[in-house]
């Protein structure tokens, strides 16, 4: 299916196991739904029976300004998968799901989702460390109003074409590939470590730790804005 695409959503029927999406599309370049289309979505997997698989991977653990993407959209997923910030920096992923659901993995083959090393004693506890650390410390209730200091000072730079993204999850997308790459060599010269998309090389990413400062966002866009006009402008 083609995401935010609402005439696709009818192609999901009750022949469907599962629909597997990412709420907001990472390698893709930052793409973030269309008012209404992850519930409309949830709506359609409910009337086949299919079941809502969201990859918050990239998105989870404060990454957009809500623990969870869902958690701003309303729409709950049938199976949640998680990883890279989980660890608070050890390897840790999570396939989140009821206990009924949970229990359908059960046999055949019996105890066929376990791992050699998931689930390690000292991940965990990292990832329990740092997520204390998000909820106590309120480092979470900062991202949106970050994200959109980023925002307002890189938007109306006339050789961005656009910058997308909810919280510290952003692509800046430049006029033509060429620029971006250009950009992306000398950025990490001038000591911003950022890096394009996959599957959008006309975008870079910015993605800093949650726990960045206001003086050092602006620090960072000055950065960025004579990097552009040393490297696009001339």
């Amino acid at each position: 299916m083609d995401y935010n695409d609402f005439s696709a959503i009818e192609k999901i029927t009750d022949r469907h196991a599962a629909v597997i999406v990412e709420p907001i599309q990472g390698e893709a370049g930052v793409v973030v739904p269309k008012k209404g289309f992850l519930q409309a979505l949830r709506q359609r997997c409910d009337e086949t029976g299919t079941l809502l698989v969201f990859d918050e991977i990239q998105t989870g653990f404060g990454r957009t300004g809500s623990l969870f993407y869902f958690q701003q959209e309303n729409v709950v997923p049938d199976i949640l998968c998680c990883a890279k910030a989980m660890g608070g920096g050890m390897p840790l992923g999570a396939f989140i799901a009821s206990k009924t659901m949970m229990q359908c993995l059960a046999e055949n083959p019996m105890l066929g989702h376990i791992t050699t090393f998931g689930g390690h004693p000292v991940s965990c506890a990292a990832a329990l460390a740092q997520l204390r650390v998000l909820l106590d410390e309120n480092i979470i209730a900062t991202v949106a109003e970050k994200g959109a200091l980023f925002k307002k000072i890189l938007g109306n730079h006339p050789a961005i074409k656009e910058i997308r993204g909810e919280g510290l999850l952003l692509a800046v997308e430049m006029k033509s590939e060429k620029q971006c790459l250009q950009l992306f060599e000398k950025l990490t010269q001038n000591g911003i470590i950022t890096d394009p998309f996959i599957f959008n090389t006309a975008s870079f990413r910015i993605a800093p730790p949650l726990n960045i400062t206001e003086e050092q966002i602006r620090e960072c866009c000055e950065i960025i804005e004579k990097t552009i006009q040393l490297t696009i402008d001339n």
